[in-house]
């Protein structure tokens, strides 16, 4: 997917992009290669695969839940900012937190952040498990978000407990969705969201599978959730 492309099919869906921010999104593809080679930030670095399967596909959230709003985001698990700050650099308006393990991350985020000029930016270096336990940011969250983080009975106790009651969790997952969402009932469930829709697309020019699942949060998450940092990996709620 050229620039071009990434644009027009955008467009196509009703995201219009300007100069600057397609500028943004170079600059954040030079500084996502160029910090790569310090630190292992992504395997993708090729510029039409980057903007496919990073700009692309974290943006695409965008078609079945609306960002034109101010919103407080927060993402968990981002890496180097997936999708969070494609989003953002679509939808300038919306705040966004960043919760990541790895200081080294932060370390590019913050710098990144800075020189796209992002403001409304938080990150933060923290176990998910620990930061949804945290009373500044438990259920303060109108939309929590996660890409390819872990299966859903775990993404479900890392996610939902920082979702505000009425507040969404928005999973984006690949081909294994469906089967992911069946296991992952239960959890959702006792950590207190409820699934309202599921979407299935296919990223374009590749044509591989995508799905956008989007949970309610109807009622506060038990207190106990999320478990110590690594129980919810080891001992999932199915």
């Amino acid at each position: 997917m050229n620039t071009d492309q990434f644009k027009a099919l955008l467009a196509e869906k009703g995201i219009e992009l300007s100069q600057k921010q397609m500028e943004q999104y170079e600059t954040y593809y030079k500084m996502l290669v160029e910090w790569n080679e310090k630190m292992n930030l992504t395997a993708i670095t090729e510029k039409p695969e980057v903007y496919l399967k990073h700009f692309y596909d974290s943006v695409s959230a965008a078609f079945y839940f609306d960002f034109n709003k101010p919103l407080n985001l927060c993402d968990v698990g981002a890496g180097a900012g997936f999708p969070s700050i494609p989003i953002k650099i679509a939808f300038p308006e919306i705040k966004v937190t960043i919760v990541d393990s790895l200081n080294k991350r932060i370390t590019f985020l913050e710098q990144l952040s800075k020189e796209l000029g992002l403001e409304g930016t938080t990150f933060i270096h923290d176990r998910a498990e620990t930061f949804g336990q945290n009373p500044a940011h438990r259920e303060k969250y109108e939309v929590v978000m996660a890409r390819a983080v872990a299966r859903m009975s775990v993404l479900s106790e890392l996610c939902l407990p920082l979702v505000k009651v009425g507040g969404t969790f928005i999973a984006m997952k690949g081909n294994q969705a469906g089967e992911e969402l069946q296991v992952g009932e239960k959890a959702i469930s006792v950590l207190g969201g409820k699934l309202e829709s599921s979407h299935a697309f296919t990223l374009p020019v590749e044509e591989s599978e995508r799905n956008i699942l989007i949970i309610n949060k109807l009622k506060p998450t038990p207190k106990k959730y999320p478990r110590k940092p690594g129980t919810p990996n080891k001992t999932p709620i199915e």
